[in-house]
């Protein structure tokens, strides 16, 4: 496993380096091309760190924003990870930055997967971070245990920037930036806190399965820069 472990006392210490490292790549990604590209993950674990990212004192409106995955439900909807990003971060100085959506008005996914395709791959990539979770069950992005096109959302020659994914688990159809496009990030990041979480990464580590445990095809990856996994105990400050 090629993957630098970074072990923080409380969930704020952890949000305050993860949010100052992802700034400085982010800087470091207009500073050299005039533009950068993050793509951030939804749910309760990273809002501390999004709210300290969206005070960084960097020129957000060269940078774009997107989702590793989405539910299949508006915006409006409590469980829209979309909602969320406008909720916790694209707020005060992130409020400049270009977000793109992976959700479009349809009754299915597939009817708008052409369209985000294109989109999403029209974004300026390698993107230069990427900041993923990973659920009690090991998935990651919306690599769910089971899920009916894993396989396709895993393979590492797949061309195309997103997948459609419905599993068990997963609650609503999900699309998910497939594994090859999150692998080609500069800064990629593994946020989880929690001993449970904790057990579930060192359970991934060993031999097994991916099928079971979906995190272990971002572990196992082969990458020139390794894996920055970001751990911390849940719960308030220690």
């Amino acid at each position: 496993m090629n993957a630098v472990f970074h072990r923080y006392p409380s969930r704020e210490a952890l949000a305050e380096a993860l949010a100052a490292g992802v700034a400085a790549v982010l800087a470091g990604g207009i500073a050299t091309t005039g533009a950068a590209t993050l793509a951030v993950s939804g749910g309760t674990t990273p809002q501390l760190f999004l709210d300290m990212l969206s005070r960084a004192e960097i020129d957000w409106s060269a940078v774009t924003v997107t989702l590793v995955d989405e539910r299949w439900v508006p915006e409006g909807h409590e469980r829209s990870n979309a909602g969320f990003l406008r909720r916790h971060f694209l707020k005060g100085p992130a409020g400049a930055a270009r977000f793109e959506p992976l959700y479009a008005e349809t009754p299915e996914p597939e009817d708008a997967l052409d369209a985000l395709n294109a989109r999403i791959g029209g974004l300026h990539h390698p993107f230069d971070a990427v900041v993923l979770g990973m659920g009690a069950d090991g998935h990651t992005a919306s690599f769910f245990p089971g899920a009916d096109t894993l396989a396709e959302a895993l393979d590492p020659a797949n061309p195309r920037p997103l997948s459609v994914l419905r599993a068990k688990g997963a609650g609503e159809p999900r699309i998910s930036l497939t594994l090859a496009r999150l692998l080609e990030a500069h800064f990629l990041a593994l946020h989880i806190e929690g001993d449970e979480k904790l057990g579930v990464l060192e359970t991934a580590k060993a031999p097994g399965p991916v099928e079971e445990l979906p995190v272990r095809a971002v572990l196992r990856a082969a990458r020139e820069k390794p894996l920055e996994v970001f751990w911390a105990p849940s719960g308030g400050a220690a």
